[in-house]
């Protein structure tokens, strides 16, 4: 059996998702049991009012329609009865021991007599001579409201009135009935949805605001929150929801703000200090290396202890740098913007890449044509080596790393996979961070300085492109797209010197 569906009651009934339309159809049904109610009422009513009417009909005839029957007997006329004063349906009957001898109803001013078949002559039978109206159906007559009384002759005389007329009336009363509470009905819905849509509006603004905020970028950088909705009276329930979302608005920009200064003075402080570091880490560096070329004679531990400084200052000199960068980039400065033929990039990087890591294999899977996108060909190149180099450092040797580069209908897509131990998945959602490290245990030395992805990313974003990763032991793949642009007539417009496709 299939479940329940979404705005189904039951799976067959609709339910309205909408407070405006579950308000509209809630006042409708209302009103519907409201006019069901009075409609029922009224018909009760007036089935009682007219059937107490028959029976006061019925005792002031005081059966003498039915004693007209009896009459007839003694004076030998079988063809009429006594109908003057009569009603026209007016039915007559004389019971005999309990059997009815002869029936009759006025036609027209004269009566016309009936056959009554065993049911009919049951009915009359059972019906009490209480001198009270009762109700019987007649085959060929319909509905009578009939009264019993004791005859001179010691039978029982029934007089009756046809209920036709009666619930004639009952039914004209329930057609008028359903054809004006149809049009309440109607005239409600139409005018209870332009009031409930009107007292609603307030809520929409909520609702339009809230939606505006969530599609504000709130993750970073300095975000102007929405104007405040209107406020109505506090006292509804409208009105407390308006002045909580204002409220609510307040908080968060607040807080927003706060943050973004924090992020102000850090970023500011990391420029400063990055420029500052600059000079002294050059100047120790060059007395490094001028002290390592001293022609006499050093001793082996003070040579050995100068080239770890020079390793260090040279190590120290990249992190200021690429703290320049990232600082360069969080504050919106332009890059250069030229066209870069990403297929040359790719190349050189993975020649460098083969260079630095000859325990490794390499693979390139480069298109038949040159791609190229618009960008700054020394940030582009460092976002390509810093890939490779985190697939070479964080893979043990004879990993197999490709390159593969593609394009699609408006992108360029550079790949980067590996079949090393994959990165572990808690730690996917911070890769891109600063300072990142999967392990922070490892040393410096063996696990850099946690800025290459960060810089990858603030690159490839400041490219308007993005870059994802995905990864399971034996398969770690690194996404990255950006603009596609077309080649000037300065680039080549196929390789030389290299195989494309399955490059190795």
């Amino acid at each position: 059996m299939r479940g329940l569906g979404r705005g189904t009651l039951a799976g067959r009934l609709p339910v309205p998702l909408t407070l405006r339309a579950r308000l509209t159809t809630g006042l409708v049904a209302l009103l519907a049991l409201a006019c069901a109610a009075v409609g029922l009422t009224s018909v009760v009513a007036l089935n009682h009012f007219q059937v107490r009417r028959l029976d006061q009909q019925l005792s002031a005839t005081g059966g003498r329609f039915a004693a007209s029957l009896e009459h007839e007997r003694h004076s030998g006329n079988d063809d009429h009865a006594d109908t003057r004063g009569q009603s026209y349906g007016t039915f007559g009957a004389r019971l005999h021991t309990g059997q009815p001898a002869r029936a009759a109803v006025v036609r027209d001013d004269t009566d016309a007599f009936v056959l009554l078949t065993a049911d009919d002559r049951l009915v009359l039978a059972s019906v009490p001579s209480d001198h009270e109206g009762h109700t019987v159906m007649l085959s060929g007559l319909g509905h009578y409201r009939v009264v019993a009384v004791h005859g001179d002759d010691g039978d029982v005389l029934i007089t009756g009135l046809p209920m036709r007329p009666m619930e004639e009336t009952v039914h004209r009363l329930e057609a008028v009935e359903l054809i004006v509470f149809a049009a309440a009905l109607i005239a409600t819905g139409m005018a209870g949805a332009l009031w409930v849509r009107l007292s609603l509006r307030p809520l929409a603004r909520v609702a339009a605001t809230a939606q505006e905020v969530v599609q504000r970028p709130l993750a970073s950088g300095e975000v102007a929150m929405p104007d405040p909705v209107p406020e109505t009276d506090p006292r509804t329930e409208v009105g407390r929801v308006d002045a909580a979302l204002n409220g609510m608005l307040r908080h968060v920009s607040d807080a927003l703000a706060r943050r973004h200064a924090s992020e102000e003075r850090l970023r500011h402080f990391a420029a400063d200090a990055s420029h500052e570091l600059r000079t002294p880490v050059a100047t120790v560096r060059a007395h490094t290396e001028l002290a390592l070329q001293h022609s006499g004679p050093m001793p082996d531990e003070v040579r050995h202890a100068l080239t770890r400084i020079q390793s260090e200052t040279e190590r120290m000199n990249g992190l200021v740098d690429d703290l320049l960068l990232l600082a360069r980039l969080d504050a919106g400065r332009p890059l250069a913007r030229e066209t870069v033929d990403l297929t040359r990039l790719a190349l050189d990087a993975m020649d460098d890449a083969r260079a630095a890591g000859p325990d490794h294999r390499w693979t390139l899977n480069l298109p038949e044509e040159p791609v190229a996108v618009i960008g700054d060909p020394h940030r582009l190149h460092q976002t390509v080596t810093n890939l490779l180099a985190n697939a070479r450092i964080h893979t043990p040797p004879d990993t197999k790393v490709s390159l593969r580069l593609d394009t699609g209908a408006d992108t360029a897509r550079l790949t980067i996979t590996d079949d090393g131990p994959g990165v572990p998945e808690t730690f996917l959602p911070d890769l891109f961070e600063r300072f990142s490290r999967a392990d922070p245990s490892r040393s410096r030395s063996a696990g850099g300085t946690g800025l290459g992805l960060a810089i990858v990313a603030a690159v490839v974003k400041a490219h308007g492109g993005s870059v994802e990763v995905t990864s399971r032991p034996g398969n770690t793949s690194f996404h990255v797209r950006l603009p596609k642009a077309e080649l000037s007539s300065c680039c080549p417009s196929r390789l030389e010197g290299y195989v494309s496709a399955g490059q190795a």
